[in-house]
């Protein structure tokens, strides 16, 4: 098995475990835009190679060596992004398909002097937070800014959906990663909640949009 296909089968089991709780074939397909036959043929083999543990119509399980590479991906992928904002100064929008192909080089050394001269960062551009060298994840409780009322404050810390499009989108709004947004007002019809932030005022975000925007009271 190609090293790039088993670490993009094993990076997205991670993301969906840590997501969802649950690993099936068919959020597995619909992620890497395969069909349920070819990823039920690749996860025998990954199993077969003791990366997960699987049983017909049950749901997949990363083994411990399963999730230890796959958090090396990620770790990977996560200072890629961060180098190439903070020292190349590429958006944060346009990071994330150049660090796909960089978070499969093998080479532990460049990575580590790229993370030492970022000065070992916890976070990547998105709010996503690094995994250690050990492959640990810090779990980090946030809330939507949907789930906020009136009169409260918060600190913009991740990003749920770190699409281009939206990151885009954030940009035109003046929006990053450390936003302080206080709640001037909820809309109970929609959802629609009028915040400021950033100088800005009675800026009306979606619903939709407030609930892919993770803070920090």
């Amino acid at each position: 098995m190609p090293l790039k296909t088993k670490e993009n089968y094993l990076k997205t089991m991670y993301m969906i475990d840590e997501e969802k709780g649950i690993i099936s074939l068919s959020e597995l397909g619909k992620r890497l835009g395969l069909s349920i036959p070819t990823v039920n043929s690749m996860v025998k083999r990954l199993q077969d190679e003791g990366w997960v543990v699987y049983e017909k119509y049950q749901p997949v399980k990363l083994t411990g060596q399963g999730k230890n590479e796959a958090a090396r991906v990620i770790r990977r992928h996560r200072i890629a992004e961060i180098f190439l904002v903070e020292k190349l100064n590429f958006g944060w929008e346009e990071v994330h398909d150049i660090a796909e192909e960089m978070e499969h080089i093998d080479s532990e050394v460049l990575f580590e002097r790229m993370n030492k001269m970022l000065g070992n960062p916890a976070f990547d551009p998105h709010g996503s937070p690094i995994p250690d060298k050990a492959g640990k994840i810090k779990t980090i409780h946030y809330v939507p800014l949907a789930s906020l009322e009136s009169g409260q404050k918060a600190v913009l810390r991740s990003i749920h959906n770190s699409s281009a499009d939206f990151l885009v989108f954030l940009n035109k709004k003046g929006i990053s990663w450390g936003t302080i947004f206080e709640i001037l007002e909820k809309e109970p019809f929609d959802g629609s909640v009028t915040v400021s932030y950033g100088g800005k005022k009675n800026v009306v975000l979606t619903q939709e949009v407030c609930k892919q925007l993770l803070v920090e009271l």
